[in-house]
């Protein structure tokens, strides 16, 4: 049989793409997917204890588009979630984003107003310009002693670099704020798949048109399948037998524990800023589903650089090295790369659906 589109992986990039082409063009689509599984690094499942657990770290739906929000809800319901996360530090817990509350606990102070805290952080930060890597960034909004007791050492073990020799993008991504608001995330649509994310992906995969394959490294099957284009959302160095080198990626350990408790912890996750343990957080998957249950299933995570490509490292020398697999991929006609692993980018689950949505829109007008 021949196949109008060849997709190489069924996370977000990939399914996404083949449930558009399937049911919007009528495309017949093959997925081959190297797991035992769809749905990514999104994929959850219920452990041996009836928890249901986010097998690669949580994934937390957030977005302020509506129109990935009404797309994927073509898919699922969805329950309410905002995700608050807390930091350990000294034995204490400190709400993250740091906020108003993290300030008054960290310091002894009585900040009342907005204009306080802001005056607090002109009174302690300083000047950085140009704004050149992750600790520039924090220290010119949030000053050196912040810096060091919530950013510096998380971050070190979460990449094993400095922050000075990441992007800014790296600790850039987390707000600094003056009032009280715990939540992590500020988006308009906070909410969690009702019957988790693997329920989401069967049904959005669930098309006459769409061929699964699973347990498959693309490779040793391409030759026998025949098929027009081709979709890519695997790591693009593979794609080309790693020819200018390896581009490097930060993986996680997990260490999973089911314990005989209502609850282990105030909240889904708790970061663990300090070097005296070598994890970065723990994940109570519980909070996660609103899920009743009389134990309790945690993970922690240990970054490490062999495991499972999770995260591209954003700093200069592996964005030139990724530059050189773009400028080769651009070349090639039939394939289109896209997704994290493809766009060596660290995208959030709804970028990639946007991102997706609009590439979709591109072929279809093509």
């Amino acid at each position: 049989m021949k196949y109008d589109y060849l997709i190489i992986g069924a996370g977000f990039a990939g399914s996404v793409m083949a449930e558009r082409l399937a049911s919007q063009q009528n495309k017949k689509v093959l997925v081959v997917e190297k797991r035992n599984h769809i749905a990514g690094n999104a994929y959850d499942e219920y452990d041996e204890h009836g928890i249901l657990v986010h097998r690669y770290g949580p994934h937390i739906f957030h977005t302020n588009s509506k129109k990935v929000f009404e797309y994927l809800s073509l898919f699922t319901e969805w329950i309410p979630y905002e995700h608050k996360v807390l930091a350990k530090f000294n034995n204490e817990l400190y709400p993250i984003p740091i906020n108003r509350i993290t300030l008054n606990k960290l310091y002894n102070k009585n900040f009342k107003s907005e204009k306080e805290v802001e005056n607090f952080y002109n009174s302690v930060k300083e000047k950085r310009h140009p704004i050149l890597n992750s600790e520039d960034i924090i220290v010119n909004q949030v000053g050196h002693d912040l810096f060091e007791k919530f950013f510096r050492y998380y971050t070190k073990k979460q990449w094993e670099m400095e922050p000075r020799e990441l992007s800014p993008s790296v600790c850039g991504r987390i707000p600094v704020r003056t009032n009280d608001d715990c939540r992590y995330f500020t988006d308009k649509y906070q909410f969690m798949p009702k019957e988790g994310y693997i329920k989401m992906f069967e049904k959005m995969l669930s098309h006459k048109n769409i061929e699964i394959v699973l347990n498959t490294d693309y490779k040793k099957v391409i030759e026998d399948i025949k098929f027009d284009k081709m979709i890519y959302t695997g790591p693009i160095d593979y794609f080309f037998d790693y020819q200018f080198g390896k581009l490097p990626y930060r993986s996680i350990r997990f260490e999973w524990e089911t314990l005989d408790l209502e609850f282990y912890q105030e909240t889904a996750q708790v970061n663990y800023t300090g070097p005296e343990v070598a994890f970065t957080r723990i994940i109570e998957h519980k909070y996660l589903s609103g899920q009743k249950a009389i134990k309790t299933t945690i993970s922690k995570e240990y970054p490490n650089s062999n495991g499972e490509p999770f995260y591209p490292i954003p700093n200069v020398s592996s964005q030139t090295l990724y530059n050189q697999y773009k400028k080769e991929s651009e070349k090639i006609k039939n394939v289109i790369f896209t997704g994290r692993l493809a766009e060596y980018k660290y995208y959030n689950m709804d970028q990639v659906v946007a991102q997706t949505l609009n590439q979709f829109r591109k072929l279809a007008t093509t």
